[in-house]
């Protein structure tokens, strides 16, 4: 078991029965106060576009943390989902169907489930990488079919829809935002419920059986492949749900969603987040969600951060956040993460350094590369500096290297400090 498994909610038996509802009544009470308390237009549409992401990032581990399966093209099930969602709110609408729009996302469900099995039955007769470069082709057939089949996708600009068209039972519009974040919250908690449910059933054992030993899975009498089938198309569900919240969410679905990009964004919340655990992929999809809507609005060139986040991320902490915090939880139960927190502090700031002159370097390139008709002047942060000139780029130079060979050692350190942290033996509590 890694540790990123470790990090995860309570089985539900014995003891751990009140600590399991307990964590869902928590993440309930947080799904519904949030609004009241990020109150602006943009704090709500970037909760409710988390929740979408939270849900489709969920999807894809059940492939690839959970049945070890890596999909190059899972966007394909988010859009398709996404496009049936669109095509049927506006079939409703123009028959007058008095369908409410809460259960239009079940549309996208059943999109993501019926392409699954259609798509699954062809990729799933293999595994580890042909199995990748199958899911790379579908995706690539179905995205090249986006721009040919005009009527079904719409073509560059593709279907639009509205809302607000449709019935509205108990006088709720979904006009307003909110009423939109609080459908997507509601779609989330019980998506994320299903599929924690799904890790829990024998199935969900028997997925991460072929993850792990797939030999001894078909040895003990399973189809390994079977399992895989029934992984990618409920996997593929869930992610025509998420596609289909977003279309109520954007009022409109294009090429773009069904894409190489999204499929890829969806990897980054995955390993991020980290691979595995079930709250790796909701801390990547909130913190890449995060990081999208606040960086696009500073820089852009904020894909290649992506990119250099997703490396840092896999060179020095494969296991992802949720990783990280579950190599605490040693330690929290001995008493002794006291013992290392200093160290992880001296190792943040030299870390906080490199990236603020790598930061610099590139904000510089890119100013006298593609903004190079605005001149040289720029603005990195609050301050005002001429990227032509050798004093920014010396600074930037220093604090990347100095920045880089002090996290190293620092990194070193807080290591050993860690061993020595858990080796120790368990504080006691002394008696009352």
């Amino acid at each position: 078991m890694s540790a990123a498994d470790s990090l995860d909610l309570p089985s539900g038996r014995g003891e751990g029965l009140l600590a399991t509802y307990g964590a869902w009544i928590a993440a309930a009470g947080a799904l519904a106060v949030l609004p009241h308390v990020f109150r602006s237009g943009l704090a709500v549409s970037t909760m409710s576009l988390m929740g979408i992401m939270i849900i489709f990032a969920l999807s894809y581990n059940m492939l690839l943390g959970q049945t070890g399966l890596l999909s190059f093209g899972h966007a394909v099930f988010f859009g398709l989902g996404g496009f049936l969602t669109v095509h049927m709110m506006n079939a409703a609408e123009g028959a007058g169907v008095r369908l409410p729009v809460a259960l239009f996302p079940l549309a996208g469900g059943v999109a993501g489930l019926a392409f699954g099995v259609i798509f699954g039955a062809v990729s799933t007769r293999r595994a580890g990488t042909a199995f990748a470069m199958i899911t790379l082709g579908i995706a690539e057939l179905v995205s090249s079919s986006a721009l040919i089949l005009r009527h079904f996708f719409g073509g560059e600009a593709g279907v639009t829809t509205d809302r607000t068209g449709l019935f509205h039972p108990f006088g709720l519009t979904f006009g307003p935002q909110v009423q939109v974040y609080y459908l997507i919250a509601a779609w989330c908690f019980v998506s994320a419920a299903a599929m924690y449910a799904l890790t829990r059933t024998p199935f969900g054992r028997i997925c991460n059986a072929v993850r792990d030993n797939p030999e001894r899975a078909c040895f003990i009498g399973y189809s390994t492949r079977t399992v895989r089938f029934l992984a990618f198309s409920l996997s593929g569900m869930f992610a025509g749900v998420a596609g289909g919240l977003a279309a109520i969410d954007f009022e409109i679905v294009n090429s773009a969603q069904l894409g190489a990009a999204q499929s890829g964004a969806v990897i980054l919340m995955v390993y991020i987040g980290g691979v595995g655990g079930f709250a790796g992929p909701i801390i990547g999809a909130i913190l890449v969600t995060y990081l999208q809507a606040t960086l696009s609005d500073i820089t852009d060139v904020w894909q290649l951060y992506f990119g250099l986040l997703f490396i840092g991320m896999v060179m020095f902490a494969p296991e992802g956040i949720a990783g990280l915090l579950a190599r605490q939880q040693p330690l929290l139960q001995r008493g002794q993460l006291h013992r290392v927190v200093p160290f992880y502090l001296l190792a943040l700031l030299p870390g906080l350094a490199a990236a603020t002159g790598l930061s610099l370097i590139i904000e510089m390139t890119n100013q006298l590369t593609v903004h190079a008709p605005d001149g040289p002047a720029m603005a990195f942060g609050y301050v005002r500096i001429n990227a032509n000139a050798f004093l920014p780029w010396l600074i930037g130079a220093t604090l990347f290297l100095g920045g880089t060979w002090l996290f190293l050692r620092a990194a070193r350190l807080a290591g050993d400090a860690y061993d020595g942290a858990l080796a120790a033996p368990r504080t006691q509590k002394k008696p009352a």
